[in-house]
């Protein structure tokens, strides 16, 4: 057993080396020009108008992984689907339960105000008015 994958050891050793020779061939032979304009990032050509190192809100990170999580989540299902009638009802049934629970998940982070980009009233430091 331990023979058939030596092709593929192989394969993967020659792909390795080839990879670190031309690195380091890149690295010895290639130019070394280079000075504070020439290494300067830009964009389309033109200079850069801000500085790279702005702050942003925790909250666009806190959407992120929302998605992130919703989006695995998703994934899971197509697999199920691609097995469903061999499955029958059981596998059915489990689906039901997953996707249950994440509209649970979605409707959690929907009412505890997950979706909401405004930071004020996300963490309760303004009360919204009765006439909104």
């Amino acid at each position: 057993m331990p023979s058939d994958y030596y092709a593929v050891l192989l394969a993967l050793g020659v792909a390795l080396g080839l990879g670190l020779v031309i690195v380091a061939m890149s690295a010895l032979v290639g130019p070394k020009k280079g000075g504070k304009i020439k290494l300067s990032p830009y964009e389309s050509g033109e200079p850069l108008l801000d500085t790279s190192r702005k702050r942003i809100s925790v909250l666009f990170f806190l959407i992120a992984i929302d998605f992130v999580i919703f989006d695995v989540e998703a994934a899971f299902l197509y697999p199920w689907v691609l097995v469903l009638k061999e499955g029958g009802w059981a596998l059915f049934a489990a689906v039901m339960v997953f996707v249950a629970l994440i509209v649970v998940g979605f409707a959690y982070l929907w009412i505890k105000g997950g979706l909401n980009l405004t930071p004020s009233r996300r963490f309760g430091l303004i009360k919204e008015s009765e006439n909104e």
